[in-house]
């Protein structure tokens, strides 16, 4: 595991296993915490970490599942 606290774009990019122009994206459209420092731009890993943990989705258990198609049909 990775022990760093910072990380630049392209260190931020290949922690979440991701591209540098996404990174980009996310700091264009204000989605994930980060520090401007003069031209250079560093995340805190606890703030990559919490943006990675919101996305998560759950899985339904398969009685869920049946319910679920069972109410569409």
């Amino acid at each position: 595991m990775n022990d760093k606290e910072h990380f630049s774009v392209p260190e931020a990019a290949e922690y979440m296993s991701t591209t540098v122009r996404f990174v980009r994206r996310l700091i264009a459209e204000r989605r994930v915490p980060f520090h401007r420092l003069g031209r250079l731009i560093r995340f805190k890993k606890v703030d990559l970490d919490a943006f990675i943990e919101a996305g998560r989705v759950e899985a339904f258990d398969a009685e869920a599942v049946r319910f679920r198609f069972r109410r569409a049909s």
